[in-house]
């Protein structure tokens, strides 16, 4: 089921990031770098930008903070109606980028945080979900804490018992699991069970299935989708990113979608200069949901999903604002200015 005429919600914490100055360790001077993200938040973002209509179901505490949160994602087109407002502090994460010998690093400031102690019984799915044709949740709600697991269990089965698709994006965050579980796969997977489109790859796929993929490259990522596949049978496609990082400031990268019977992988492409890489992965998700909203075929699915991610390379900050002419005019081979 990949249609989508209706809202897309997308549920989970918006954050801010405090970023370090390229080329500086933290503190060295008085500064960093603000901005607004989540991975959720993300792909609202881009998915509005791309013209499609898209509500945040989230929580950011009462106040300037807040206020000025919810002010970035409406600025973006988003629908912030269904943003809480509860007494609390902002989640925040550090960005400290690598250089020589070292990568980067994020350090996570995100314990009870408004949206993190919001109980369970506070969202309102038959409410929340009212007008909607799509739900895009991510593994890093779950990894937050019980609360924001069980929420996230409990949307994805209303949209299941809803008939609403549902997009669930891996996105492995091994520092906020090891604060409070040991066993992260027997809290997701229950909510991968209920999802439509996932985004995930083959260490993903060990994660959830408890078993290894021998191979390399294109057979591995196609013998874990089809894994994957047989054991959550709700599931319909399998979108994944192979990267190759060849020094900091370059990277290949291509992009692959599986469903049972057909799939389709890009060419590699080289993405350089490497400007910011937070966030891509999440134009990656949006790059193949408009795709799939718009039946394309699977390459073109893949080519959309790779376009998105190679351009948010380019962006600073988390946000990934494209454009549907930026997709189309994506190229490998750019680099003259276009007059």
């Amino acid at each position: 089921m990949i249609a989508s005429g209706k809202t897309i919600a997308c549920f989970g914490e918006i954050v801010m990031r405090l970023s370090v100055p390229h080329g500086e360790r933290p503190l060295q001077s008085a500064r960093f770098d603000s901005y607004v993200g989540g991975a959720e938040a993300n792909v609202a973002v881009a998915l509005s930008a791309l013209g499609h209509p898209v509500a945040m179901i989230g929580a950011v505490p009462a106040g300037a903070v807040g206020d000025a949160v919810v002010d970035r994602m409406r600025s973006h087109g988003v629908d912030t109606a269904n943003i809480s407002r509860p007494a609390g502090r902002m989640g925040l994460y550090y960005h400290l980028p690598g250089g020589p010998m070292r990568p980067d690093e994020v350090v996570y400031d995100r314990a009870d945080s408004a949206f993190a102690t919001m109980s369970p019984a506070e969202w309102d799915w038959d409410r929340l979900l009212s007008g909607v044709g799509w739900l895009h949740v991510s593994g890093v709600t779950p990894a937050l804490g019980q609360r924001s697991a069980d929420a996230t269990l409990a949307a994805v089965r209303a949209a299941r018992a809803a008939g609403i698709g549902i997009s669930f994006d891996g996105n492995w965050r091994g520092r906020l699991w090891e604060r409070w579980h040991k066993d992260p796969a027997a809290i997701l997977r229950p909510i991968v069970a209920e999802a439509t489109v996932l985004f995930g790859n083959h260490r993903d796929a060990s994660l959830l299935l408890g078993r290894e993929f021998s191979g390399e490259g294109a057979d591995r990522r196609r013998d874990a989708a089809l894994a994957m596949l047989e054991a959550f049978p709700a599931l319909e496609f399998i979108a994944s990113t192979a990267r190759h990082i060849v020094d900091p400031a370059r990277h290949e990268l291509a992009a692959r979608i599986d469903g049972r019977d057909e799939h389709a992988q890009t060419a590699t492409a080289l993405i350089a200069p490497v400007i910011d890489r937070i966030g891509t992965g999440d134009a990656f998700a949006a790059g193949i949901l408009d795709a799939l909203f718009a039946k394309g075929t699977m390459a073109a699915v893949a080519q959309n999903g790779l376009a998105a991610a190679a351009l948010a390379h380019g962006m600073r900050g988390d946000f990934a604002p494209l454009s549907r002419a930026l997709l189309k005019g994506a190229s490998p081979t750019a680099g003259d200015v276009t007059r």
